[in-house]
């Protein structure tokens, strides 16, 4: 797909790997919708976009992923806005780290599972049963194509580390809905792809001490350093522009895996 003159919803665009990626997506002609739990945040990507590549090349559209009601009223806005979108990267999601059994020997709460699941997983099969719904009611382009989603799972989906069943099994589930997905939605021309990303210079990574950032950076294998947000960016659009890419997992991590602690 050509992403010139598409439109797209990018979820967790506000920050980090979906901030990069609408910008990515704007620089290549597309419209870009900011979806975003914090509005400010949407806002503040939407505005910075729009004044790098021009008025109407960004809306900010702040929803829930885990609310049905408050994704599809965003969706219609970015509709309304930008045109129906044929690309959705789904990139918002939660981090956990919760040991099984507690030092003081409780066992982990379950309202921490129950919250990270349903956003990682839930939440992004929310956003694609609901684009591919709309999605598959356009016409279809060159090849029959009608669209392109792009998830983001982990590297520990693969190899989670203590402290992340939570969020490995989360990612996990996103890898695992990948192929079926894909084949599901073949008959609409609808493709499904996920990026696995190691360890990147995100907001989040960037709380943490220098001293860990570098350690952490050291353990990678080559290049020896955190990721950028732009490779991420990168990939997630060499995925919608490369047709026959579908139903594969791709890892982004500079040949990483991650040690049990």
């Amino acid at each position: 797909m050509n992403i010139q003159g598409q439109s797209a919803l990018v979820t967790g665009g506000g920050s980090g790997l979906g901030e990069a990626t609408a910008f990515e997506l704007a620089r290549l002609g597309a419209k870009v919708a900011v979806l975003d739990m914090n509005p400010a945040h949407a806002e503040k990507v939407a505005a910075a976009i729009n004044a790098a590549h021009g008025a109407g090349s960004a809306v900010a559209c702040p929803c829930d992923i885990t609310h049905t009601d408050s994704l599809q009223a965003a969706i219609a806005a970015a509709a309304e806005a930008i045109g129906p979108a044929r690309i959705l990267m789904s990139i918002a999601s939660i981090g956990s780290a919760k040991r099984v059994v507690g030092k003081d020997g409780s066992a982990a709460p379950l309202e921490d599972f129950v919250r990270v699941v349903n956003v990682n997983l839930i939440g992004t099969y929310n956003a694609a049963r609901l684009f591919a719904a709309a999605c598959a009611k356009l016409a279809p382009l060159e090849d029959g194509e009608r669209g392109v989603m792009v998830f983001t799972a982990s590297v520990a989906a693969f190899d989670g580390q203590v402290g992340q069943q939570a969020y490995s099994a989360s990612k996990s589930g996103v890898v695992g809905m990948t192929l079926p997905m894909a084949r599901d939605l073949a008959q609409h021309g609808i493709r499904v792809c996920t990026i696995a990303p190691g360890l990147f210079a995100t907001p989040l990574m960037k709380t943490l001490p220098e001293a860990v950032q570098q350690s952490l950076a050291a353990s990678i294998p080559f290049p020896a350093r955190l990721g950028k947000p732009d490779e991420f960016a990168q990939l997630a659009c060499h995925i919608v522009s490369n047709t026959h890419l579908n139903g594969e997992v791709i890892r982004l991590d500079g040949a990483l895996r991650m040690a049990p602690r």
